[in-house]
């Protein structure tokens, strides 16, 4: 259990655990998650799938079936007895429509497991850490070429798996803050663009009060950035957060050019805000555990548990 009460699913994943992959948001390319699940198989897992994990909508061929049948494979996955996590396929879109038709009634009455993903998982994450008394992880996703791809990805992501009590700073310890300082609170947030079109919804919350937020985004120009900043800004969901640390910004534009957009939208907060600590679209990305608390030093760029799970 953590310090705010959360609990890390009972212990550590270990070989013979059973594993639950789903597909909530976008459709996934057989071959990639076919090499994602044969590296769970190695780590000794077993390994279920979602019935329609490789479905594709018949008309939106952006989502990875219907709504219905995403729901119902994350309904499953989160419910069904044994399983000890739900590694995500892959992001894209959809996990919101997800959301809306996900049965709580059935969620909420089985043991909390650990979700898995990042990107447009970040609805899910925030959702279900909101609900559910239990931690999360921000990191690859098995079907996507960020896993299957880069050793270091994985092994970040085995170790939050098996080994979390040895989880060290995370980040890459760049420093160069947009605003120095140190600061603690519960670790919230995820991808930019997935967090300013959840504003209004009532089953996506905002981050606690004395939250560290994580914002990262990929393939969004600097106005559109500034534009989802100010957004958020506007509608109060910067408030009560004690420090915020920023991860990539790949395909962003020119990263002086983001940086100085970023710090002109938030070193007005006067909390400390780190720059680039390695998680999210990235090459070698970290796995950031959610819905724990953590320190944040901004002056090195790095995020540290404070109640290791």
């Amino acid at each position: 259990m953590t310090a705010d009460g959360r609990t890390w699913p009972h212990r550590p994943l270990r070989p013979g655990d059973r594993v639950a992959v789903v597909a909530p948001a976008g459709p996934v390319a057989e071959e990639t998650l076919d090499r994602g699940l044969t590296t769970l198989r190695d780590w000794g897992l077993e390994v279920s799938l979602g019935r329609h994990v490789l479905r594709r909508h018949p008309v939106l061929d952006y989502l990875a079936g219907d709504d219905a049948q995403r729901a119902d494979d994350l309904t499953w996955a989160l419910s069904a007895r044994g399983v000890r996590a739900v590694l995500c396929a892959r992001g894209g879109y959809g996990s919101a429509r997800t959301l809306s038709h996900l049965d709580w009634d059935r969620v909420e009455g089985h043991t909390p497991r650990l979700l898995v993903g990042s990107s447009d998982i970040t609805a899910l994450h925030a959702a279900l850490g909101a609900r559910l008394p239990v931690a999360s992880l921000f990191g690859p996703m098995v079907g996507s070429t960020y896993f299957v791809d880069q050793p270091a990805a994985r092994e970040h992501l085995h170790q939050a798996l098996f080994a979390p009590d040895e989880l060290g700073p995370l980040g890459r310890g760049s420093g160069m803050p947009i605003r120095g300082g140190r600061a603690s609170g519960t670790s919230w947030g995820g991808t930019l663009s997935l967090l300013a079109a959840s504003l209004d919804r009532p089953d996506v919350p905002r981050p606690p009060d004395g939250a560290i937020a994580l914002l990262e985004d990929i393939d969004e120009e600097p106005y559109r950035l500034d534009g989802m900043l100010t957004q958020l800004l506007a509608a109060g969901w910067f408030d009560a957060v004690a420090g915020v640390a920023l991860g990539s910004w790949e395909r962003c534009g020119p990263p002086e050019r983001v940086r100085d957009v970023l710090a002109d939208r938030l070193e007005p907060l006067g909390v400390p805000v780190a720059w680039e600590v390695g998680f999210g679209h990235c090459a070698d990305q970290v796995t950031v555990p959610l819905n724990v608390p953590v320190s944040l030093d901004a002056d090195v760029g790095v995020l540290t548990l404070l109640s290791p799970p």
